[in-house]
């Protein structure tokens, strides 16, 4: 089994699975993602980007000049969308295994 990912780094692959975004737009979608819990700085982002990237789960889409200032947007590969799903996967196991237990927890009437 794959060790779990980190959770910036599902948070980023999940802000990419439903469409390429720039960097600001990606940090926008985590944040939103997570409820505000995860707010990632623009040094953290890049780095975790070019360790995606270099992993092949991420791949630049295209660029674009705006006011001025390069505009890099970045996209899920297929290769990070199953290691998305498996992770998907790795935390409905998890929470399955929680429930039960929680619900012979309350059944059983333990405080």
């Amino acid at each position: 089994m794959t060790d779990a990912l980190r959770e910036p780094t599902f948070l980023i692959l999940t802000a990419l699975a439903e469409e390429p975004r720039h960097g600001y737009g990606i940090l926008r979608d985590v944040e939103r993602i997570s409820g505000g819990r995860v707010r990632l700085r623009a040094g953290t982002l890049y780095t975790a980007l070019d360790r995606l990237t270099s992993d092949e789960w991420v791949a630049v889409d295209r660029e674009e000049v705006v006011d001025g200032r390069l505009r890099r947007y970045y996209r899920l590969t297929d290769l990070g969308a199953a290691r998305l799903a498996e992770e998907i996967e790795r935390v409905r196991a998890t929470t399955r295994v929680a429930e039960t237990r929680l619900r012979a927890r309350l059944i059983g009437g333990t405080a």
